[in-house]
């Protein structure tokens, strides 16, 4: 397992500490590791969001493949039982 050595703001780190305190996270090292975690993921879908977008911008739907959705979408709403 790989670590890292970083440096804080000291004001950063009470809000840490506060956290892990309250039982939020178990220690600094896992607020840490949830915190990274989440960064990465959320910028992975960012870059997943971006590549979806220039597909559809390079190679845009067919009016065929926009009816045929919008129909499907009208028989599930059709089937809720509102």
């Amino acid at each position: 397992m790989a670590q890292f050595v970083t440096r804080l703001e000291d004001s950063l780190a009470d809000r840490v500490d506060s956290l892990v305190a309250a039982g939020v996270f178990a220690s600094r090292s896992e607020a840490i590791r949830i915190g990274l975690e989440r960064i990465v993921d959320q910028l992975e879908r960012e870059q997943i969001g971006r590549e979806i977008v220039d597909a559809y911008t390079r190679m845009p739907q067919t009016e065929k493949e926009m009816a045929w959705a919008d129909e499907a979408a009208r028989r599930m709403i059709a089937d809720e039982p509102w």
